[in-house]
């Protein structure tokens, strides 16, 4: 039995995913590349001849002349160069049937790589929808390549390619000769081939005239940005709970089936406790991507980006930053996941940097109690609330600080030059519900399966740091003033003195390295509380023990403070560098401790 080696090649959103799906269903492994972040997928099936294809699906490109990691990897393969992967046999290129002025150059680029190649019209159920009628056998006349067509979302969908894969190779294509103007060719191919009705271009334009209008285009852009953002908090929060209910539960049930001891601190305090942070964020990063998706499938998402991208270039940014930043107001999380969506590795990692610097939910629990604690409620301008402008201040500084970092970042850049946002505005269509499905699924698995396992390892580390030494009998103070993490509270007050901090708050920065929240539930426990009302409880005594200068230094420190280990593990999993990790971490920090240093001085020599 023969095997034949195929890549599936195009660009991003042509269905090329939903096309392997079908091929291989589950027969699949998922991996990454050798020394880079970027996916690998592989599959297989057996064709009706009984010959095995082993399915490569390549990262989206848009060229050959790579300007992202996923284009470097698709380039490389193709061409042979890549280490450790075989150069095809066959590549099936993906092209978008309702979509061809996109697609086509990239096909005429492939052409010249000397393999044998198959092109793929997928969606041609909506192309026909449209009215758009493509002349095939005239199209696979001037292009010299078979030419099928697919439903990739329909069962049964790829039958036409996989008898094309089963039997003889195509002959390699005629490469243009050097000098030839590949638009001029598309340009070509498109008037001989493809007839689209004018009611489409007609829609779409009228449709862009409003939503790229420079005026309402922002005021709608603005609406939607809105309603997602309030989705992620008030969507998710039933799922939240409902998650973190579940969790309390099995943590109960456990409990109670375990003898007391320090197995039982370990599955339940742990291991269990553990999965349940991790897993809380889960509904915020399917809602979130629930709405990304939607937006790029609708075409949507590009003219955001466009809309934008003058706004954000004043930071060293573009358009693409937007969606990114923006999410990780929720959590830095989902945000630092979002940017596979840039193609400039430069403007990546500047955002991927400059996302924690946005006011996650985590630190909501920590502002409403030291603002609560420290700050009258009392009215300005007969208007606004005293507290609620501090709360506002505190997210403007979040932001106005990650413009300032991005624009740093950028004269890091080698050749110093501005990349541009360039990009082709595809046609609005309904996005398909079974294409929102497996891009949830796929990222909801991403999430769980690669930060799972290193929150888990590290949320064991810390409760060994509190948990242990235990007290000895007769000791009088509480038993995480006795702990490795108590002792380290107090060495640590020395360091933060000049900040303002004394050792319960040195101890409860400890554990919130774990989530920002729990610095609450820190502090309540070195102050020997528990039980219900511990915020309650908690404001009045920090209000009588702390000076408000302390206070202020906190806040500014959460503005800036080292990300939550989840933020950095997952800065590690999308850079695959511990060097990265170690900036992002440093640079808050010094951020963090110069804001604090500022703020605790500044209110001393104020008196306040």
């Amino acid at each position: 039995m023969d095997t034949l080696r195929v890549a599936l090649v195009g660009n991003p959103n042509c269905g090329k995913t939903a096309l392997f799906n079908q091929l291989t269903g589950s027969r699949q492994k998922v991996a990454n590349y050798a020394g880079v972040t970027v996916e690998r997928k592989e599959g297989r099936f057996v064709a009706g001849s009984g010959r095995l294809v082993q399915v490569l699906d390549l990262p989206g490109a848009y060229s050959l002349a790579a300007t992202s990691p996923d284009e470097a990897v698709t380039r490389d393969v193709c061409m042979g160069r890549f280490e450790g992967e075989a150069r095809p046999d066959l590549l099936v290129c993906v092209a978008d049937a309702t979509n061809l002025r996109l697609h086509l150059r990239f096909v005429l680029e492939l052409q010249q790589l000397g393999l044998p190649m198959v092109l793929t019209l997928n969606m041609v159920d909506a192309a026909r929808r449209r009215g758009i009628v493509i002349d095939r056998e005239r199209l696979q006349q001037m292009l010299g390549v078979p030419v099928v067509e697919t439903v990739a979302v329909r069962r049964g969908g790829a039958r036409e390619l996989v008898e094309r894969l089963d039997g003889v190779l195509p002959p390699v294509p005629v490469a243009l000769q050097d000098g030839s103007d590949l638009h001029a060719r598309v340009v070509r191919l498109l008037s001989d081939c493809v007839s689209m009705p004018r009611r489409i271009a007609r829609f779409d334009a009228a449709a862009d005239r409003v939503l790229l209008h420079p005026v309402w285009g922002l005021a709608i852009l603005s609406v939607v940005m809105f309603l997602m953002f309030q989705a992620v908090f008030s969507w998710a929060e039933p799922l939240m709970d409902g998650i973190e209910a579940a969790m309390a539960g099995l943590g109960v049930a456990v409990g109670q089936w375990l003898p007391d001891g320090l197995l039982r601190s370990l599955v339940v305090d742990g291991v269990i406790a553990g999965a349940g942070g991790v897993l809380v964020f889960l509904p915020q990063i399917l809602i979130l991507f629930l709405f990304i998706l939607t937006l790029e499938e609708s075409g949507y998402l590009p003219r955001a980006a466009f809309l934008l991208d003058r706004l954000m270039v004043g930071a060293g940014l573009t358009g693409r930053a937007f969606i990114p930043l923006l999410s990780s107001f929720a959590c830095a999380i989902p945000g630092i996941m979002a940017t596979r969506s840039i193609q400039d590795p430069r403007e990546r990692l500047a955002t991927i940097m400059v996302a924690p610097l946005m006011t996650c939910s985590a630190r909501l629990p920590v502002y409403a109690l030291l603002i609560g604690a420290f700050i009258p409620q009392r009215s300005v301008g007969g208007l606004f609330n005293l507290q609620g402008l501090v709360m506002f201040g505190l997210y403007a500084l979040g932001i106005v600080s990650a413009a300032l970092v991005a624009y740093v970042m950028k004269y890091f850049k080698r050749d110093h030059t501005e990349q541009s946002l360039l990009m082709e505005l595809p046609s609005y269509r309904l996005p398909h519900l079974r294409d929102l499905a497996i891009g949830l699924w796929e990222r909801g698995s991403i999430f769980v399966r690669r930060v799972g396992t290193i929150i888990l390892a590290l949320t064991v580390l810390l409760w060994f740091l509190s948990s242990f030494p235990a007290p000895p009998d007769g000791h009088l103070g509480d038993a995480i003033d006795y702990s490795f993490a108590g002792r380290i509270g107090h060495w640590l007050e020395f360091v933060f003195a000049p900040v303002g901090f004394n050792w319960q708050i040195c101890v409860a920065l400890i554990p919130g390295l774990a989530a920002r929240e729990v610095a609450v539930a820190s502090l309540a426990t070195v102050y020997a509380l528990s039980g219900d009302g511990v915020e309650t409880a908690l404001a009045p005594i920090i209000a009588a023990q702390w000076t408000l200068p302390t206070a202020l230094s906190l806040l500014a420190w959460y503005v800036y403070a080292p990300q939550c280990m989840s933020t950095l593990a997952v800065i590690r999993r999308e850079t695959n560098s511990w060097k990265t990790v170690g900036l992002a971490a440093g640079y808050l920090f010094g951020l963090a401790y110069l804001a604090s240093f500022v703020t605790y001085q500044l209110a001393r020599g104020l008196g306040l």
